[in-house]
C-alpha cells in the first residue's frame, strides 16, 4: 500500500491538472464566442440586420408567452409595445395612433352578457360616442338584440373569433379562417349586413403568421395601448382604482380596451367619458384610425 500511495497521488494531481487546463481552455473559448457574438450583435444593430436570419426584414417581436404587452414609461405618453407602429403597420395592425393630438379610440371586448352592456350603451349614447365592440360568435347568437342596437346606434362590431382560442397556436389558414368567417356569417344572419373586418386576437395572443393570415383575409388587427384588470366578475376594481388607471394612463392616440362584462365599467363610464372630455380628449370611432 505504501508503494502505491505516491502513484495514486500523482495520478490524482494529473487529473486535477488536466481538468483545470480544460476549464481554462473552455473559458477562453467561451469568452471568444461571447466577444464575437457581441461584436456581431453590435454590427447588426448598426446595420439594421440580423446575423441569425436570412430575411430582409426582422421578425415581428412578441413576448415570451406570445402575448401583446406594454411598458408604461411616462404619464401622458404612449406606452412602448411589443412591436412598433411601423412593425405592426406592415400587417395592417395597430395598438394606438402615432399622434400628439388629444384623440382616443374606445373599444370593448364582449365574450358573454351579464347585464352591463345596456348601461354602457346608454352612456355612449348620452355622449354621442361611437365605440367598437369586439364580440365572439356565441355572443351574436345569444344577444341578437344587443348586436342590432350596437349597429343602430352607430357602433362598429368587430371580430373576436368564434371560440376565443389561443390564436397563436393555430398554424393553418383553414382553421384560422373558420374562427373568423363563422362570426361573419352569424353577424350577417342577425343584421343583414357584412361585418366590418376589424379583428382583435383573444387575450392578445398572436404571432407574425396570424397577422399575415388576418391581413390576407382583409382584416385589420387591433391591439390596445390602455387597459386594466376589469374582467374578473367576482373581483371588480373599485371606481377609484378604475379612474386611477384610465385617467392616469390616458395619452394622445390611445386605443382603450374595456370589457363590457365589467360592472365597474357600466357604473363609471358616463363619468369617465366626462372626465376625458374635460381633459381635452375627443373620442373618435376606430374607423377613423383605420381610414374607413
Amino acid at each position: 500500500m505504501k508503494k502505491d500511495f505516491p502513484k495514486k497521488v500523482s495520478a490524482s494531481l494529473k487529473r486535477i491538472f488536466i481538468t483545470r487546463t480544460a476549464a481554462k481552455t473552455l473559458a477562453l473559448f467561451a469568452g471568444a464566442f461571447l466577444l464575437g457574438t457581441a461584436a456581431g450583435a453590435a454590427e447588426d444593430a448598426l446595420s439594421g440586420t440580423s446575423s441569425h436570419s436570412s430575411y430582409s426584414s426582422p421578425a415581428l417581436p412578441v413576448s415570451a408567452e406570445g402575448n401583446w404587452g406594454l411598458s408604461f414609461q411616462e404619464a401622458g405618453q404612449t406606452p412602448v409595445g411589443n412591436a412598433t407602429f411601423d412593425e405592426l403597420a406592415q400587417y395592417d395592425a395597430y395598438y394606438a395612433e402615432d399622434t400628439d393630438e388629444k384623440v382616443l379610440y374606445l373599444t370593448f371586448d364582449a365574450g358573454y352578457e351579464n347585464g352591463n352592456t345596456e348601461p354602457i350603451l346608454d352612456a355612449l349614447a348620452k355622449h354621442s360616442v361611437s365605440a367598437t365592440f369586439f364580440v365572439v360568435g356565441t355572443y351574436i347568437d345569444s344577444e341578437p338584440k344587443l348586436i342590432k342596437r350596437m349597429v343602430e346606434e352607430g357602433h362598429t362590431v368587430g371580430n373576436h373569433t368564434w371560440h376565443h382560442p389561443d390564436m397563436s397556436q393555430i398554424s393553418t389558414m383553414d382553421s384560422f379562417k373558420k374562427e373568423l368567417v363563422d362570426v361573419e356569417d352569424a353577424y350577417r344572419d342577425v343584421t343583414g349586413q357584412e361585418m366590418t373586418k376589424f379583428y382583435r386576437p383573444p387575450q392578445g395572443k398572436y404571432n407574425e403568421e396570424n397577422l399575415k393570415m388576418a391581413q390576407q383575409l382583409g382584416y385589420k388587427t387591433f391591439f390596445w395601448s390602455l387597459a386594466y384588470v376589469d374582467w374578473y366578475q367576482d373581483d371588480q376594481p373599485s371606481p377609484e382604482e378604475a379612474f386611477d388607471k384610465l385617467l392616469g394612463r390616458i395619452h394622445p392616440g390611445a386605443i382603450v380596451l374595456l370589457h363590457s362584462t365589467s360592472s365597474t365599467n357600466a357604473q363609471i363610464l358616463d363619468e369617465l367619458l366626462t372626465k376625458w372630455e374635460e381633459m381635452g380628449y375627443t373620442i373618435k370611432p376606430l374607423t377613423d384610425l383605420a381610414g374607413e
